[in-house]
């Protein structure tokens, strides 16, 4: 497949949409690396949402600003970034002096998400704190928008099908 006009695609949802698996497997059929947002995450806030806390906007800033130059940097070669990007002003820095940018929401109901968080082991973010995620969620008007009610591989290609 030829490299889509768009050369950084946020790949956002809550946690547990899949963002991780979505974007990898994206990143491979588009020829493009692929950088996890969970990464760039300062270690305050690991421990904070360890210890079952939610993140609020000032815990957000410093991680959105490491993101962003990261899109900036990678916007020649094009690449997928993994982030949660919840609210439009989260998204709004996360795109700012990006040229390209295209957000990509994992959507799924809260007790589908709950379902997989449940069974997720080994990750930072205790189940517990998807329903503040939910709350603090808004959701993008400007977005392709793909239901998580699938396999990986049908989403992708759902994903590859909007961006023809």
């Amino acid at each position: 497949m030829m490299k889509p006009i768009e050369s950084i695609f946020f790949v956002m949802g809550v946690s547990g949409s899949g963002k991780t698996t979505i974007g990898k497997l994206l990143a491979e059929k588009l020829g493009m690396p692929f950088f996890d947002g969970d990464n760039y995450h300062p270690e305050a806030n690991v421990r904070k949402m360890e210890q079952g806390h939610p993140l609020n906007d000032q815990d957000r800033k410093d991680w959105l600003k490491r993101l962003n130059d990261l899109a900036k940097r990678q916007e020649s070669q094009g690449g997928v970034i993994a982030c949660s990007a919840l609210k439009s002003k989260y998204r709004n820095q996360l795109r700012q002096d990006v040229g390209s940018a295209k957000f990509i929401y994992l959507e799924g109901s809260y007790d589908l998400i709950s379902n997989r968080l449940s069974q997720r082991k080994g990750h930072f973010m205790p189940a517990e704190l998807l329903r503040s995620q939910f709350e603090a969620l808004q959701v993008p008007e400007h977005s392709i928008s793909v239901s998580i009610d699938a396999t990986p591989s049908e989403i992708v290609s759902k994903i590859l099908k909007r961006l023809d």
